[in-house]
């Protein structure tokens, strides 16, 4: 399940808990002393953050191209008088670079990823760091990847307006509870107003007008593109061009290695904690409550054209879901959670078979003519915010494209993009996550 206790600073958990190594399989010793740089700058790169639902790490000193620009904080006006808030009752924020030339009536929307709180104290946790309260958010951030301005690393979007909406109400932009007070203490599990809030004053500065519009987001915040979509198709006009991306989003309700189901019992939690059951029309009382929160029940019921974008072999879902900790009491699965080279052959029949439920998964997109997906088989998580992976001379590539070109291809209808890797260790390309110690419960 995902961790509860917040980080000390947005880089203490990089450099002090995860220290994760970059591992190009299949192209060992052909590497000079200046790849061995890059590489290394790679693997800053490619750090997951504590929650390891967040994206990766966006420091992009080793993508070709100039340096990312740094982009300023926006606080949501009259928070308050909205009741639009994060967990601890700050206003919520987004930061937005302005578009230009031909870009100028594009917009691509960014939503934040973090992981959830299934309870008061893992919320109360949240409140005291930058998932669950803006004063801690950084003043500015980098826009990396799909969020770049260069166009050497974001061929098709990079002069195009963008945002990137903080993630700070612990259930993916979907709570609205009126109470504020819980077991004597105040929390704002208000995500879907926070949603509203930033949509109308992004409205108001020029996405009604807007000829394109992407909505994108990693993780949870991909978790709350698939909840969005169809909502962000009603604000455009309707002769806009308006998709859907969720990268690293797809999450399973898959047995774990002890038989039991650790996500939907977590979701369970989430859903219940915030009210969720009836924000979702799917959400019936015959159903498990933790079962309406995964993608496969969103996905029938959007209309909108959604791309997923996904490894086979997810990081996170491989630590929490598959073989969280409390699974695997004899920490059998220690090496394999660390370094997807170090798994058993036995642990890897496991890990096809997690490959071959995302694929029954997605069985339904598969028949959507305006969807499309990528799924390589890597062993990382997001993919999209990191400018290594998303475009780059040695990025991860299925059928000879990048992650970018995949997905520029299929948002601008020149060419239908359903790809599906070969099996692990089959791709050369893929830059695996190695792990210095498990992520933090």
């Amino acid at each position: 399940m995902p961790p509860s206790s917040p980080p000390s600073s947005a880089s203490a958990p990089a450099s002090h808990h995860l220290r994760l190594w970059l591992r190009r399989r299949g192209r060992a010793g052909a590497a000079g002393a200046t790849f061995a740089v890059a590489l290394l700058a790679a693997a800053l790169l490619l750090t997951l953050s504590y929650y390891a639902s967040a994206p990766l790490a966006s420091h992009d000193s080793s993508a070709t191209g100039r340096s990312p620009a740094l982009v300023g904080l926006t606080l949501v006006r009259r928070a308050q008088e909205k009741g639009a808030l994060c967990l601890d009752g700050s206003a919520p924020g987004y930061h937005l670079q302005r578009g230009s030339g031909t870009g100028s009536q594009s917009w691509l929307i960014h939503l934040e990823g973090g992981g959830w709180c299934r309870n008061l104290k893992s919320c109360a946790s949240r409140q005291r760091s930058i998932l669950g309260s803006s004063r801690y958010m950084e003043r500015q951030v980098e826009f990396t990847g799909i969020l770049h301005d260069d166009k050497s690393q974001n061929p098709d979007f990079y002069n195009w307006n963008k945002v990137k909406i903080r993630y700070c109400d612990g259930a993916s932009f979907s709570g609205n509870v009126k109470d504020e007070l819980q077991n004597g203490t105040r929390f704002f599990f208000r995500g879907q107003r926070i949603w509203e809030a930033v949509m109308n004053e992004l409205v108001f500065k020029g996405l009604r007008n807007a000829k394109q519009a992407f909505l994108t987001g990693c993780s949870a915040g991909g978790l709350a593109t698939y909840i969005h979509c169809d909502a962000f198709r009603a604000l455009l006009p309707k002769d806009s061009r308006v998709k859907c991306l969720a990268d690293g989003a797809f999450f399973l309700n898959v047995e774990d290695i002890s038989g039991k189901r650790t996500m939907q019992s977590f979701y369970s939690d989430v859903v219940r904690l915030q009210g969720l059951r009836e924000r979702f029309s799917h959400c019936n009382s015959n159903m498990e409550p933790g079962k309406c929160f995964f993608p496969r029940e969103f996905v029938k019921h959007i209309a909108n054209p959604v791309f997923i974008l996904n490894p086979a072999y997810d990081a996170w879902q491989v630590q929490h879901a598959l073989a969280p900790e409390a699974s695997d009491p004899q920490h059998s699965w220690l090496d394999c959670r660390l370094d997807i080279a170090k798994c058993s052959s036995e642990q890897l029949e496991i890990l096809q078979g997690f490959r071959k439920e995302l694929h029954d998964a997605i069985r339904e997109v598969k028949q959507k003519r305006d969807w499309g997906f990528y799924i390589n088989s890597c062993f990382v998580h997001c993919q999209s915010l990191n400018s290594f992976t998303w475009h780059s001379p040695t990025s991860p590539r299925v059928n000879n494209k990048s992650i970018a070109e995949a997905v520029g291809d299929w948002f601008f209808d020149r060419r239908e993009v359903k790809e599906i890797d070969c099996e692990y260790p089959c791709n050369p390309t893929c830059h695996n996550l190695v792990f210095a110690k498990p992520f933090k419960i």
